[in-house]
């Protein structure tokens, strides 16, 4: 094994796990100024490096957001080749990210609570 190369696949998997809790969220807040199609929601979702993703998470994703009622979907002509479908955020994906909007920064406490803090454990 090179050395670095654990501890890069690490944090990879880190980032993924991280990435997995949080994208839905990110997807919803990229529509809250309204509708987007999904490679449009790829390249703002890459130009956050720890967001990167592909188009085999994000399309499956946005499909279960509007299984649930969080957006809706629309086609539209494209100029610059076939029909675009456009994602908007619904009344309740607005509720959902306004929920997590509002639980994140308690969350995000708690975690830091436990990396910054010491809790007295033996050494």
């Amino acid at each position: 094994m090179v050395p670095g190369e654990a501890r890069s696949e690490a944090s990879g998997k880190v980032a993924s796990q991280l990435r997995k809790g949080v994208l839905e969220y990110c997807v919803l807040a990229l529509l809250r100024d309204g509708p987007r199609y999904g490679v449009e929601i790829l390249d703002e979702l890459a130009a956050v490096s720890v967001m990167t993703t592909s188009q085999g998470t994000i399309y499956p994703l946005l499909s279960r957001l509007r299984r649930d009622g969080l957006v809706d979907t629309e086609l539209r002509e494209s100029a610059t080749g076939p029909a675009r479908r456009y994602y908007t955020l619904t009344a309740p994906g607005r509720t959902a990210l306004a929920e997590f909007a509002e639980s994140w920064p308690r969350f995000r406490d708690g975690v830091d609570h436990f990396l910054t803090a010491s809790h007295g454990g033996s050494a």
